[in-house]
């Protein structure tokens, strides 16, 4: 039997509900399986934007993803248009934030540096990775985790806000 402490510290942890994480979730889920079934690729967005430049630029570099380009791109828009419909279905209109745009650029730039030199990101590592008892990708979610509450907490020592 499961303490009812605990389940409401869990529920406290999403204010809004749980049952759009968890549909979310199975979404991801089901994306992943069939990017992985329909290429043999373990699906992730960090290579958006190398895969993106393949279109445009020679450079070696960007080359190595013409082959997956297509659908590396399908699958980014996706997210950004699978947040958005349901933002517009569900939520009433776009989400919006009272973040500054230049922390959002700042933040952004540290998440791509982040996932250069962890060779991937939270969705390849943390989906395909951890779903696929890679060492590796399991010990790179602990770190994002880790580095991720460190910085809020001292983010928040500090005194900024949105």
């Amino acid at each position: 039997m499961t303490d009812p402490v605990l389940l409401q510290a869990a529920a406290d942890l999403f204010p809004n509900g749980i049952a759009r994480y968890a549909v979310g979730g199975l979404f991801v889920g089901l994306g992943a399986a069939v990017i992985y079934l329909g290429t043999g690729i373990s699906a992730g967005a960090s290579t958006f934007l190398e895969s993106t430049l393949s279109y445009v630029s020679g450079r070696a570099r960007f080359q190595r993803y013409v082959r997956s380009r297509d659908w590396r791109l399908v699958f980014t828009l996706g997210i950004v248009l699978g947040a958005g419909v349901y933002a517009v279905a569900f939520q009433g209109g776009a989400w919006l934030t009272d973040v500054q745009p230049w922390r959002l650029l700042v933040g952004g730039v540290f998440v791509g540096i982040g996932t250069r030199v962890g060779k991937g990101c939270t969705s390849g590592h943390g989906v395909c990775g951890v779903g696929s008892a890679s060492k590796t990708s399991i010990a790179g979610v602990i770190t994002f985790i880790l580095v991720a509450i460190l910085t809020a907490q001292l983010v928040a020592a500090l005194g900024v806000s949105p």
